[in-house]
């Protein structure tokens, strides 16, 4: 195929669901309210007639949900071998059509080493996956302290989803200051595989980017963040040790515990450029009627 990636397409249905349904609960004092609960379905990715994986998820992106997992767990690498993307809700299936028809290479061999993750609803890469990680090479920009605050706001006002049903997380393609798409699932690595399936299909670098998440920063949100080549990890949750050892293995600036005017910077300190003073600690005035006990 002589088609530039740049231009390249692949046919793709637009099934996206909406991500919120109201119910009925009742309070703490008896009375009947009306609220809203996130969507869940099961969504099972076929390659060329093989079955994946089965995917938790909201709906709202199924066809760059199914892309970016498919690019993350690293089963296809070039996009312009993939003909087309369907979604069928009513089957629960999302099938993806190669052009040679051939499905994943070594896909037995990839069957027999998988590992199960801590991603919410148990996750699984493969052991491929893990394999090409130290391939990837990151170059961290340098950021300041004061473009970081901006952005923990605006990013924190961005979770719709979240405001009125809950249960679910958010992830976004960041720049220094903004976002530039934000994504909610009910599972954190659903959320990054979108945003993966859409930098994927727009040819998208990740390089001058930062990757904004709202869960907790695994050794899997680290791979998926690393294989999008964005360099910076930000949330406003904690992180893990194995996730830690990745990103200082990989050279990757690791932020967490980001609310408000506060960060944790777990890793990659040097490419943040403090210019905001740290408050001035005075210490408190000696009791009065306090004995010397020396």
């Amino acid at each position: 195929m002589n088609v530039a990636a740049k231009t390249y397409r692949p046919l793709m249905t637009k099934e996206g669901l909406d991500p919120a349904h109201g119910v009925d609960a009742v309070n703490e004092f008896g009375e009947t309210q009306s609220v809203f609960v996130p969507g869940e379905i099961p969504l099972t990715v076929r390659v060329d007639g093989m079955e994946v994986v089965t995917l938790m998820t909201l709906g709202t992106e199924p066809e760059a949900l199914t892309l970016g997992y498919i690019r993350n767990q690293k089963l296809i690498e070039d996009i312009r071998t993939i003909k087309s993307v369907s979604v069928d809700w009513d089957r629960e299936l999302v099938d993806v059509e190669t052009h040679t028809g051939e499905g994943i290479s070594d896909w037995q061999e990839k069957m027999k080493r998988r590992i199960i993750t801590s991603g919410c609803g148990q996750g699984t890469i493969f052991s491929c996956t893990v394999d090409k990680l130290y391939e990837v090479k990151l170059n961290p920009p340098k950021l300041k302290q004061s473009s970081l605050y901006s952005l923990i706001k605006n990013v924190s006002q961005l979770n719709d989803v979240y405001r009125v049903s809950g249960a679910v997380h958010g992830c976004g393609l960041c720049t220094s200051q903004q976002s530039l798409m934000h994504i909610e699932d009910v599972g954190r690595h659903n959320a990054a595989d979108a945003i993966a399936g859409k930098m994927w299909l727009d040819d998208l670098p990740g390089d001058d980017k930062i990757f904004y998440t709202t869960g907790r920063l695994t050794s899997e949100i680290v791979m998926k963040t690393a294989f999008m080549g964005i360099p910076v990890l930000l949330s406003r949750s904690g992180v893990t040790q194995m996730g830690l050892e990745l990103a200082q293995e990989i050279g990757m600036t690791m932020i967490a515990r980001a609310k408000g005017k506060h960060f944790l910077i777990y890793n990659g300190a040097e490419h943040i450029e403090l210019d905001d003073k740290p408050p001035v600690r005075r210490a408190p005035p000696p009791t009065k009627g306090m004995r010397d006990l020396s």
